[in-house]
């Protein structure tokens, strides 16, 4: 499902203009980013959590050049689906 799919759907659902939707999504998506960015983690109940997971450093190897590399610890964004969440798509995807 694309972003203006959801923005469709909500839409329809809601009988609000698409453009209203749209601006509020984006606003919504916006406001996880930038929390995200700040360090903060963003926890929606009954939905889900994104959170910031730290990677520590590691060796990697470039195959091509047969040299070893240094990666560096990192944080990246992340989604942990709530346990309702997962049970609902577990029971009804096909």
């Amino acid at each position: 499902m694309t972003k203006a799919e959801i923005v469709a759907d909500i839409a329809s659902k809601t009988g609000i203009e698409k453009v209203t939707v749209q601006h509020t999504v984006e606003a919504f998506m916006d406001a996880v980013k930038n929390s995200m960015i700040k360090g903060d983690n963003v926890y929606l109940r009954g939905f889900g959590s994104f959170v910031i997971k730290k990677r520590a450093e590691k060796t990697g190897r470039n195959i091509s050049k047969n040299t070893t590399i240094i990666i560096p610890a990192h944080n990246i964004p992340a989604f942990k689906p709530a346990k309702s969440f997962v049970s609902e798509v577990k029971k009804n995807v096909k």
